[in-house]
């Protein structure tokens, strides 16, 4: 199976949460610094081809759930409409979906989510 693409890479970091690469590996402030970085680029670049299988399946339902997101902002103008309601939550559920999934593929890459996927609800810690 051919390894993945530069663009197919770019999914993958994109969808885990993590910035992007960059053309050149120059900057001593580079995001390559960091561990868990390699950790996800050396798991793109040595997967096996039943591994490279989940992945593309994997974005393409990531694909999928990202373009939901915006348009389901087609029906915020519309409230009610003869038996028809909109759900006032459809944008904020689908993005959870969205996210969710994309910590899937984080979870099948062995990454913690990327700061994009950060909670930014109240951590307790005790």
């Amino acid at each position: 199976m051919n390894p993945l693409s530069d663009a197919e890479k770019t999914d993958i970091r994109r969808f885990c949460g993590y910035p992007a690469y960059g053309a050149t590996p120059a900057g001593f402030d580079s995001w390559r610094f960091y561990q868990v970085f390699g950790l996800l680029e050396f798991r793109m670049n040595n997967l096996s081809d039943s591994e490279l299988a989940i992945v593309r399946r994997y974005l393409a339902a990531l694909t999928v759930l990202e373009c939901a997101v915006p348009n389901a902002g087609q029906n915020l103008d519309t409230d009610q409409a003869a038996v028809w309601t909109r759900n006032r939550d459809e944008p904020r559920d689908r993005a959870g979906l969205l996210d969710a999934w994309s910590r899937r593929l984080c979870g099948f890459f062995g990454v913690p989510p990327g700061p994009a996927l950060a909670n930014t609800g109240i951590a307790l810690v005790v």
